[in-house]
């Protein structure tokens, strides 16, 4: 028996073909039940957002380089970045590219940097998209894509590629707050509703490095960021799986997103990790779909 219960979990889940490993550590195919949970607790998020009147967008996970550097995400987040690099040389340089290839050196010495950056958060590419002059009452834009952070891991719930589903806020102060209270209140109550006992904490990002530190106690102090938390492996440190974040005006000054009188957009966001969601669901249900309590089987249409 193991006795990492992160480790533990991971090959339980391998061994009923939920998730597939990739041989990279947080990088999995996923099996029909894990896939068939996604979906339906997916489908629970639109139900649950009907009523916003929210614009529709659907982004890749890449984003060009341009963008990511108007904002801090490098001085922040550094060690979680993903830079997509590619070959652009010509005849004699793949040759070099070849031969250390087939000799098993370091081959990607002769990659240079693309314009693309992969996606750290779904929210990020609507931005540069929204600049310019808000419409009165502001925007609800409903998202969902593929997102990467680097942290190899052998915590399941701990991926390197995972999706996001969100629903972000673009308007006044008052509006992006009272954006992030309702659905940090209607995230709650629905994942409760499929039998998980989240509780919301105030919550901080795994801001990096020294000056981390402050930018870590500032966005507490403020509350900017609360999660939706619920034990997966470990009940001491429960797994956030859904949060919600306040920018304040910090993407509307990045992408001069403005109000309908010229002050800068404030923005915000829930996000919904559907991988993470899909985990909790597992590990308080069990690894079969048919030992799933009634209620919660209703509630998520599985067949």
């Amino acid at each position: 028996m193991c006795d990492d219960p992160y480790r533990q979990y991971h090959d339980e889940l391998v061994a009923m073909g939920l998730l597939v490993p990739s041989g990279v550590r947080g990088v999995y195919g996923h099996g029909g039940d894990f896939e068939h949970v996604i979906e339906q607790v997916e489908r629970l998020v639109s139900l649950e957002g009907r009523d916003q009147s929210a614009e529709v967008m659907r982004f890749p996970p890449v984003f060009p380089r341009a963008h990511y550097n108007r904002i801090n995400h490098l001085h922040n987040f550094p060690d979680l970045l993903g830079s997509i690099h590619a070959f652009t040389g010509n005849e004699a340089e793949h040759r070099v590219m070849q031969r250390a290839f087939d000799e098993g050196g370091d081959w990607t010495g002769s990659l240079v940097a693309s314009d693309l950056m992969l996606v750290p958060a779904a929210c990020y590419p609507l931005y540069p998209a929204a600049t310019g002059t808000l419409p009165e009452g502001g925007r609800t834009v409903d998202l969902r894509t593929h997102v990467f952070r680097h942290e190899p891991s052998d915590d399941p719930a701990r991926m390197q590629i995972f999706r996001q589903r969100e629903y972000v806020r673009l308007g006044t102060a008052h509006e992006a707050v009272s954006h992030r209270d309702e659905w940090l209140r209607r995230g709650k109550a629905l994942l409760r509703s499929i039998g998980l006992p989240v509780e919301d904490v105030v919550a901080n990002d795994p801001f990096f490095g020294r000056g981390g530190r402050l930018a870590k106690a500032t966005q507490r102090e403020q509350a900017l960021k609360f999660e939706l938390v619920v034990p997966i492996c470990s009940t001491e440190k429960p797994t956030a799986i859904s949060s919600t974040n306040y920018h304040l005006d910090y993407f509307g000054k990045a992408f001069d997103i403005r109000t309908p009188d010229g002050e800068l957009a404030h923005t915000a966001c829930i996000g919904f990790g559907l991988e993470r969601i899909a985990l909790a669901l597992f590990k308080t249900h069990g690894l079969r779909l048919r030992d799933w309590p009634r209620e919660v089987r209703e509630r998520l249409d599985l067949a």
